[in-house]
């Protein structure tokens, strides 16, 4: 099955996220589009076993500058990445690739930052929309855009419905409930993101 999603940012409309995604029996696989303020980003995404991330590959161009993240993970559970940079870079962005303070030896889970797709994996390897399922601490990667610098991002999800789970991280200040469809994917994101 395969299908096609967009959401407009709820406080900067200026940011919009395209996702096209094939759903396999235990995982997803999917390309997608960002775009911002100053940027323009194209990625690709494999989850395909039990819902973790494989790899995904980034590219983000600006005005007169270009950035690439190859992020993997390899079946031994260590996170690679392999990066690239061309044109002037902006003041003021962290290097891309994995940032040296981040210990990802844990996470299972990319997360990309500002894109609501990526919440989708963790919400079906825990099963939160079949069952009741308390707060679960789990370990991200987590890639911000545009610098496509990683981190350790530490969030909880937990059930709430069939249509609602409860996602929160302590390493960004986040506490919402999620909105999403049958398939596990956001409808909607408190401050951040509706599909439109």
């Amino acid at each position: 099955m395969e299908r096609t999603y967009a959401w407009q940012h709820i406080n900067n409309p200026s940011i919009r996220n395209e996702a096209r995604v094939r759903f396999h029996d235990a995982g997803l696989s999917a390309t997608g589009t960002q775009h911002g303020e100053g940027y323009s980003a194209a990625w690709t995404l494999s989850a395909v076993e039990n819902w973790v991330t494989q790899r995904v590959a980034i590219d983000v161009v600006g005005e007169g500058w270009r950035r690439h993240l190859d992020l993997v993970r390899t079946d031994g559970g260590e996170w690679t990445s392999a990066i690239e940079e061309s044109g002037i870079q902006p003041l003021g962005l962290p290097s891309p690739g994995i940032a040296e303070s981040a210990d990802l030896s844990t996470a299972l889970d990319c997360d990309l930052a500002l894109c609501p797709l990526t919440n989708t994996m963790p919400i079906r390897r825990l099963g939160l929309l079949e069952a009741e399922v308390p707060s679960t601490q789990l370990l991200m990667a987590w890639i911000d855009v545009p610098s496509l610098q990683v981190i350790a991002s530490d969030q909880y999800y937990s059930s709430i419905s069939p249509g609602a789970v409860r996602y929160s991280s302590g390493t960004r200040g986040v506490d919402v409930e999620l909105e999403v469809d049958r398939e596990g994917v956001v409808l909607y994101y408190p401050h951040l993101a509706q599909r439109i």
